[in-house]
């Protein structure tokens, strides 16, 4: 039987997939970034982080799930998304 991973869906609802999603992101900041990103790696390897973890098939899955780029990983992305008027308070 096949591994099975826990990903995320545009709806924001978790279903089960073949294959490993391409983005992580933290379910209570509503940030996605890289599987390698230097932050959430840092907030991992101190022992928070992992039960606020989600997994996102695509970028496109997380954006339209309500989630946003990490500014850290992802710099060229979230600036377009701030340059869109996201994020203003």
């Amino acid at each position: 039987m096949p591994k099975l991973y826990r990903l995320r869906d545009s709806r924001n609802k978790s279903y089960l997939a073949a294959e490993k999603g391409l983005f992580g992101g933290h379910k209570g900041s509503k940030i996605y970034g890289r599987l390698d990103c230097p932050s959430a790696l840092r907030w991992i390897a101190k022992g928070h982080y992992l039960h606020q973890r989600v997994f996102f098939k695509d970028e496109a899955t997380a954006r339209a799930a309500g989630y946003r780029p990490c500014a850290t990983c992802m710099p060229a992305a979230y600036k377009a998304w701030k340059a869109a008027g996201n994020g203003l308070s």
